[in-house]
């Protein structure tokens, strides 16, 4: 129990509440048996939606329950258990699946919600502190809270018991995602905006294809190739022998190569070998982790097919302008 006000110091508060909150989710990681594979059964074999509610504080970790899983592949709504009776219990259709929560298992609020949907044949998860509670009993799935202290003083506010239905719902979801075999790209079709969807942009939205593509063979003169360097913009070209990308000339090449007879030398003689590259169905991310990599930041990295030939080009700042970097 948290240290008494009198003496704490805000960080002893501050530390007790989380120690005590991190018991509780140890104690609910040890108490999940069978009955949580059961609950993930019956919402994954939901033919419709996911319908979740509470009442007071456990409404507002169904709320997020609710968000999260529509987030994740798994169709989802919030219907508040008041406004369900009196009129909204048309939200929750046959076919659907409810998901509530009530830490006492006698929230009087979610009784028509029960009824409902035992009238149409709805399956009910329930996630409550009280196994022998009406809740309980008449869910088809009941997920019960381990008994751990709460971390205020009196021993009443919600907060222990709030983070375990939270910790639970989270791990709800995360089931739910894993076993439908969700993936980033999935991921990325919920979350289009903001900076999580451009880091989950492919390679091939934002690469430069076609003639803005550098490239040269390797017995192309360095006159040359400084020409199609400055002419194509990336500060580099890519070297082809066939079709392949087997090397690429950078500014720190031509650094490195600077001498009287630079002009006279051929992009062989001082390009670097083996470039990094990147594949167009690749996350943008992972192109700006390719250019971080090694402790040697490079701002181009040439796209190329499953057989090495160069496809495209993807600069540091196209992952700027689209808001991965």
């Amino acid at each position: 129990m948290i240290v008494a006000a009198a003496t704490a110091t805000d960080l002893d508060v501050a530390r007790s509440v989380l120690n005590t909150e991190a018991a509780g989710l140890r104690a609910l990681a040890a108490s999940l048996d069978a009955g949580f594979g059961r609950a993930v059964d019956l919402l994954a074999a939901c033919a419709g939606r996911i319908v979740v509610s509470g009442m007071g504080k456990s409404g507002h970790v169904a709320r997020k329950t609710a968000a999260t899983l529509a987030s994740t592949g798994s169709p989802a709504l919030f219907l508040h258990p008041a406004e369900a009776s009196h009129g909204d219990l048309g939200m929750a259709q046959p076919g659907d699946a409810l998901l509530l929560f009530s830490n006492s298992g006698e929230t009087t609020e979610l009784a028509d919600l029960v009824a409902h949907a035992r009238r149409f044949g709805m399956k009910l998860v329930a996630i409550t502190g009280r196994a022998g509670s009406t809740l309980a009993t008449a869910a088809d799935a009941a997920l019960v809270l381990p008994n751990a202290p709460e971390a205020c003083p009196m021993g009443l506010t919600p907060t222990t018991s709030t983070t375990m239905q939270l910790a639970l719902g989270d791990a709800l979801a995360v089931a739910l995602l894993t076993r439908r075999g969700f993936t980033a790209t999935d991921f990325r079709a919920f979350h289009p905006g903001g900076r999580l969807g451009a880091r989950l942009r492919r390679v091939g939205e934002m690469m430069h294809d076609g003639d803005a593509v550098p490239l040269a063979a390797p017995d192309t003169p360095m006159q040359q190739a400084l020409l199609l360097m400055t002419g194509k913009g990336f500060g580099c070209v890519g070297v082809v022998e066939g079709e392949r990308l087997v090397g690429i000339v950078t500014d720190g090449d031509l650094r490195r190569a600077m001498g009287p007879d630079l002009l006279d030398r051929t992009v062989g003689q001082v390009m670097t070998l083996s470039p990094r590259t990147t594949r167009a169905e690749a996350l943008a991310a992972e192109a700006l982790h390719a250019m971080n990599a090694g402790g040697r930041p490079i701002t181009s990295l040439f796209v190329v097919d499953a057989a090495g030939r160069p496809v495209g080009i993807v600069h540091l700042h196209d992952l700027l302008r689209g808001g991965v970097a």
